[in-house]
């Protein structure tokens, strides 16, 4: 009768272990990193409604951007964006500014008081923000030609600098498959 009631304590106890790892387990993916596919997106741009597909940006370096209207540090980077667009015009580059506001009308507002000319694309649903993990305004993820992420900024940066500059015109020069 003793070993019996062993045999269950160290089931119970088994069990109970099992159970307390699989509750406990952190279920929330790894940050996006250096080396992942970046995860496609469809979104439409504040100009006209038209579609951004990550997929047809193939062959092109991309500077993906998630901010909002009412992120200050958002606010003072959007200059050097708008700096390093004009830089990089011509080049096979794309930088697409996501905002996560809910209303295009504080958007266009944003857009029109800073005179900004580069892509400016719409995630009020935060689908695309979610799928890159952004949640701390401005975030932004560098892409390679070929959909890989080649590097994540949390915080502002004055992307005209040429550390950044530079950092982008390799990853342009390096092209074709990684």
């Amino acid at each position: 009768m003793r070993s019996r009631g062993g045999v269950i304590l160290v089931a119970a106890v088994v069990v109970i272990g099992v159970l307390f790892a699989l509750l406990t387990r952190d279920t929330t993916p790894s940050p996006l990193g250096s080396g992942q596919a970046a995860p496609a997106f469809d979104l439409p741009r504040l100009s006209d409604d038209t579609h951004v597909r990550l997929g047809d940006l193939h062959g092109r370096v991309v500077l993906l951007n998630f901010w909002a209207t009412w992120c200050k540090p958002c606010e003072d980077e959007m200059p050097s964006m708008e700096r390093l667009h004009a830089k990089l015009k011509g080049q096979p580059f794309e930088l697409l500014a996501v905002s996560v506001d809910e209303g295009q009308d504080d958007v266009k507002s944003f857009r029109d008081r800073l005179g900004l000319t580069l892509p400016i694309l719409l995630d009020p649903q935060k689908k695309a923000a979610n799928a890159y993990q952004a949640f701390r305004f401005p975030e932004t993820v560098l892409i390679d030609q070929n959909g890989v992420v080649a590097g994540r900024f949390i915080g502002p940066r004055s992307w005209d600098d040429e550390t950044y500059v530079e950092k982008i015109r390799a990853l342009i020069e390096k092209g074709g498959p990684g």
